[in-house]
């Protein structure tokens, strides 16, 4: 069917709702939205669902989470005649618990039982207490970071890590195998009556809360001085406000400023333009509070708490919001350092990190001979890692991070953790605050003693049917024309990680060039937006070198992907 029979078919179906059909109805006259509605299905990519909220084929709404369920039922049933479970979770955003509670009479119905939160809770804790009850999958109600208009569906694995991506084209084929409309289906109040759906309680989020907890490396100090450091936190209107001011607290970090405007949730996020830690223009309020408070770090969570932002004020007393490379190369230093410190280094040690992300983690990692190793970006491929790790018992698991802003320690959860790098950031001030310094001089100290490595990404938006077609198109031409040169500087190596043979990792629309002054440019279509996401990474003796040599990289290949993506 073309995109305006299957409109008609929405219009005409006894099993959609008179307001979904009313809102269809509106948009009659208007050829184009209804293409962009209905020219495709919502794609189950990265996990799950991502798109904006709406009725159609492609939008998020109860008829197409009830159909992802069905088939995501339909898979887990294949797999095993054993009674199994799944938890689900959900933030913040608009209709998302309604969404969490569709899913679960979808699952309830084929006899799999549901544990289901009753509050908005982040997707760290949802992947924790999917290993800690024993459950076969797990599902969030999510858009993370994505602006109001969104929602999303992210599905994990029995390990506790996003849905791999065999697992993720069989639950595909599932999906498209459900008839429109047609899900197995229960009455919530009967489903919880009946046990088939059970409510999480306290114990769950105390076992997280002490599993975390477990993995400071100073408790005593960050106890015995965590009072002093003055800090803000900002959860964005999301789900991190609970869990990261409980946590902070227990561990003895006591002086939290919390951005009231942004306490609370919030579906329509009236702060700000979209809830992104990544965004500087996210911390406005939250500068205002620290620097009438008096405090040098800021914290800000995003709706469903994977990701973290940090601010640090300077020696001048500007604000330096730091970028999730530089995040992570606090992080890793302090985590390693810590470790070695208190005998607690392991000789199998294991960092893990995406392609795109910055190569500061390398130099670190030598220095401490921990074996660090490059992965596909996706935070699903940090956690088979993981997993891995816990199956074989041949590395140990140290750190994993995305320079998307996202961080893992220990692998309690197995997926992005803001809840616990807010802890262990926490504790790092509090360490070297012991020093005389701010998290702003310890970044530094990293960069004069490992080289300055910095990192410029930007984002290429292009929303619907032609801006796919735009960046598909662009990805096309950069596979035929690869550049020979960028910034004057020769390309030494072509990575094209559709190219298996070749990358020894699973394919991904991925292109990486390596350039002969040791810089490196990283292409890719996102797979959870409609953007085109460019990566350029370098490092040189002086901030100052660095910087003029990512500016010189990022003018030329920005006029290149403008061309491209305006043909």
């Amino acid at each position: 069917m073309n995109a305006l029979e299957r409109y008609h078919l929405w219009l005409g179906s006894p099993l959609v709702d008179e307001n979904t059909k009313t809102e269809l109805y509106a948009i009659k006259d208007d050829m184009n939205e209804i293409v962009e509605r209905f020219y495709t299905g919502l794609s189950f990519g990265t996990a799950g669902l991502r798109g904006v909220i709406g009725a159609g084929d492609n939008r998020m709404n109860v008829y197409n989470v009830r159909r992802a369920t069905e088939g995501l039922s339909r898979y887990l049933k294949e797999l095993s005649d054993k009674p199994i479970s799944v938890c689900i979770a959900y933030d913040s955003r608009r209709f998302s618990d309604l969404f969490a509670r569709e899913s679960a009479c979808v699952l309830a119905a084929h006899n799999i039982k549901v544990y289901l939160y009753s509050t908005l809770h982040s997707v760290p804790q949802l992947s924790f207490t999917i290993r800690h009850l024993g459950c076969a999958a797990g599902i969030v109600i999510t858009a993370s970071h994505n602006p109001p208009k969104y929602n999303g569906y992210k599905v994990y694995w029995s390990h506790g890590g996003q849905v791999a991506p065999k697992e993720a084209d069989a639950i595909t084929e599932k999906i498209k195998a459900v008839p429109d409309f047609e899900t197995a289906y229960i009455d919530y109040v009967t489903a919880v009556k009946e046990g088939r759906i059970v409510l999480i309680g306290e114990d769950v989020d105390e076992a997280y809360y002490a599993a975390t907890q477990s993995l400071l490396l100073q408790p005593e100090l960050v106890r015995r001085k965590g009072k002093y450091l003055k800090l803000v936190y900002t959860p964005l209107h999301g789900s991190g406000n609970v869990p990261v001011r409980t946590l902070l607290n227990r561990i003895g970090i006591s002086s939290v400023s919390v951005v009231r405007e942004q306490e609370n949730p919030d579906c329509t996020f009236p702060t700000v333009t979209a809830p992104n830690p990544e965004d500087p223009a996210t911390f406005t309020l939250a500068k205002r509070l620290a620097n009438k408070n008096g405090a040098t770090v800021i914290l800000a969570t995003d709706p469903d708490s994977d990701r973290l932002g940090v601010a640090v004020k300077k020696t001048d007393g500007e604000w330096a919001v730091l970028t999730g490379n530089q995040i992570a190369g606090i992080l890793l230093h302090s985590l390693l350092c810590g470790y070695q410190s208190t005998g607690r280094l392991p000789k199998d040690g294991l960092v893990v990190k995406s392609l795109v992300s910055t190569r500061l983690a390398d130099a670190i990692c030598k220095k401490f001979n921990v074996e660090i190793v490059e992965v596909l970006t996706g935070f699903r491929f940090i956690s088979e890692q993981i997993d891995y790790c816990e199956r074989t018992h041949e590395r140990t698991f140290l750190f994993g991070f995305e320079e998307s802003y996202g961080f893992l320690a220990g692998g309690f959860a197995r997926d992005k953790d803001a809840i616990c790098a807010s802890m262990l950031i926490a504790e790092a001030c509090v360490v070297y605050k012991e020093r005389g310094m701010t998290l702003y001089d310890a970044l530094m100290e990293i960069y004069k003693t490992y080289g300055y490595f910095k990192e410029k990404v930007t984002s290429y938006t292009l929303e619907g049917k032609a801006g796919t077609e735009k960046i598909q198109a662009a990805m096309v031409s950069l596979r035929n024309d690869p550049p020979k040169q960028v910034g004057g500087t020769s390309v030494v190596r072509t990575e094209d990680y559709l190219k298996t043979e070749l990358t020894k990792l699973p394919p991904s629309n991925v292109l990486r060039y390596s350039l002969e002054n040791g810089a490196w440019i990283a292409v890719r279509p996102s797979g959870t937006e409609p953007k085109l996401k460019l990566y350029i990474g370098g490092n040189a003796a002086t901030e100052a070198e660095v910087d003029a040599l990512l500016s010189t990289l990022f003018n030329d290949m920005n006029a290149r992907l403008e061309t491209l993506l305006n043909k």
